[in-house]
């Protein structure tokens, strides 16, 4: 067997592999790789969110982009990720979070609420782009093992 020949089954061999590892990133994992995500994933490693996070799910995660912590008020997520305010900090991600899979498919066109992991409801609005309370949806079903996020480009408040 030619060395050419060899080289190209040991490429194909591994294609499969390598397409089975990237199916099995959670979210985490691709909040971490994508590289835009700085600020949320501090913020969810300050929260002890990490192990919920790579949990089975499904999940649903509105992330929003470094951009988007950006666009807060000076000093508050230095002021969030400090241990004392962790109860908030808890409470702003997980209202990022709805505990099913919700794909752009199944709300497009539709106006609608999803309750989220902090217990209050995000108004899902499809019917002309994508609004999530007042955050745009920039990008759209990245997929993960084990559920999917949609990008947002600001920080969702819950309701006090």
């Amino acid at each position: 067997m030619k060395l050419g020949t060899f080289a190209a089954i040991a490429l194909a061999l591994t294609l499969p592999i390598a397409s089975a590892r990237a199916e099995t990133k959670d979210v985490v994992d691709v909040a971490v790789e994508a590289g835009s995500f700085n600020t949320l994933v501090t913020a969810i490693k300050a929260a002890g969110l990490v192990d919920t996070l790579k949990g089975k799910g499904p999940f649903t995660v509105f992330a929003p982009t470094d951009a988007a912590f950006a666009k807060l008020p000076k000093g508050t997520v230095e002021d969030l990720l400090k241990p004392e305010n962790k109860e908030k900090l808890v409470a702003i991600l997980t209202y990022h979070v709805v505990p099913s899979k919700i794909m752009s498919g199944d709300i497009a066109g539709k106006k609608t609420m999803a309750k989220t992991v902090e217990g209050d409801e995000l108004t899902v609005d499809a019917t002309s782009g994508v609004k999530i309370d007042e955050a745009t949806v920039t990008s759209a079903d990245v997929a993960a093992s084990n559920g999917v996020i949609h990008v947002i480009d600001t920080v969702l408040m819950p309701n006090d």
